[in-house]
């Protein structure tokens, strides 16, 4: 799955889905496609991310405490 780099744009290949996911993670393993050379895996704040299309990361995936009574 690829995601976007609110920061700058870039593209960024989601590494471990599970992650992604999983509330109490906080950040990801990625890589930033730039270029035609694969990148080296970076971590990256799931904060800083969202789709391509522009919409932000569903809250679910990014607060521990969804949903709030």
């Amino acid at each position: 799955m690829f995601l976007k780099d609110k920061t700058d744009g870039t593209l960024v290949e989601i590494l471990d889905m599970q992650a992604l996911i999983d509330p109490n993670k906080n950040s990801i393993a990625g890589q930033t496609q730039a270029g035609q050379e694969e990148q080296n895996p970076e971590t990256f704040d799931k904060a800083q991310l969202k789709f391509p299309s522009g919409e932000d990361l569903p809250l679910c995936w990014r607060d521990v405490n969804y949903p709030k009574d």
